[in-house]
């Protein structure tokens, strides 16, 4: 209606407070400067100064800012945050004590998508989420390699595969013992979880190969299958039930503290312990009678 354009306003703020390049300045030395040429407001802009512009019309009337805009303070981000160059807003938030993180942001996920994001919006889950995201991308592959690693290993010590099978019965056993743990615990498979089950895979072998081995070393010396199971069950029991009991007996104030980075692994590993060293002593008796080893 006054007949200025945007484009004018613009220009006449930017020359009150930034100043505008006009040209440069080259000393004896060669260094070159910027020119700027800025409406003497004040040594420093503030918003008191903006009163002071004057921005030309089309009618050529110099008009002040304060007949053109109202000049106030507004609410501003310190900095814009881009992600894949696009702006982002981070929101950040700590589980309180006692709830398990997975949980919480499971149900936060359910209300995010059931909310209607208007057009452009969308949301993507970072922090603690985003790291297990990328932990478990991993450690597959690890665990692969850790069990075929193990597998290699019990071949070449026992020679032959039945006694490579009749160890590996442990795994199941002690796995189901973990998971029902993490269940009773109020816990899930999280990463931690995920390192606990290997380290228990490995515990529970190592306890096999106690009973198997000896087995074995009984069947040599001439002793009958039913003979040499029944003794090395006797013998063996004990070394095996004191190990696994130390190991629980060590890994129950990690998992009593009930802390979420790792106390899953503790329970994996006391679940998997006890389920084992009970059905184990059943289990694998019974394998090595059906498939008993080359003496």
């Amino acid at each position: 209606m006054l007949g200025v354009s945007t484009v004018e306003f613009e220009r006449a703020v930017r020359l009150s407070v930034a100043g505008v390049p006009v040209g440069t300045f080259k000393d004896k030395s060669g260094e070159q400067y910027d020119i700027v040429v800025r409406t003497p407001i004040g040594a420093r802009a503030a918003l008191d100064s903006l009163d002071q512009i004057r921005v030309p019309a089309v009618s050529g009337a110099t008009l002040p800012v304060s007949q053109l805009a109202i000049l106030q303070f507004e609410k501003a981000p310190t900095q814009i945050e881009r992600y894949n160059r696009e702006r982002t807003v981070s929101v950040n938030a700590e589980v309180l004590r006692g709830y398990n993180t997975a949980k919480v942001t499971a149900e936060l996920v359910k209300r995010l998508q059931a909310m209607s994001w208007p057009r452009g919006y969308r949301y993507a889950l970072a922090g603690e989420a985003q790291s297990s995201q990328e932990a478990f991308g991993g450690i597959g592959t690890a665990i692969i390699v850790a069990v075929f690693g193990i597998f290699a290993i019990l071949v070449l010590e026992f020679g032959n595969f039945k006694s490579t099978l009749i160890v590996l019965t442990v795994v199941p056993l002690g796995v189901l013992g973990g998971l029902v743990m993490l269940l009773l615990t109020g816990n899930t498979i999280s990463f931690t979880a995920s390192i606990g089950f290997i380290a228990l895979i490995g515990i529970e072998i190592k306890n096999s190969i106690l009973f198997v081995d000896f087995t074995n070393q009984l069947r040599a010396q001439g002793v009958p299958v039913g003979e040499a199971i029944e003794r090395a069950g006797e013998v063996r029991f004990l070394p095996i039930l004191l190990t696994s009991a130390t190991a629980i007996g060590g890994l129950l104030p990690l998992a009593l503290q009930n802390v979420a980075l790792y106390s899953p692994m503790a329970w994996v590993i006391i679940g998997g312990l006890i389920s084992s060293t009970l059905l184990a002593r059943l289990v694998t008796p019974v394998m090595y009678k059906l498939l008993p080893p080359a003496a």
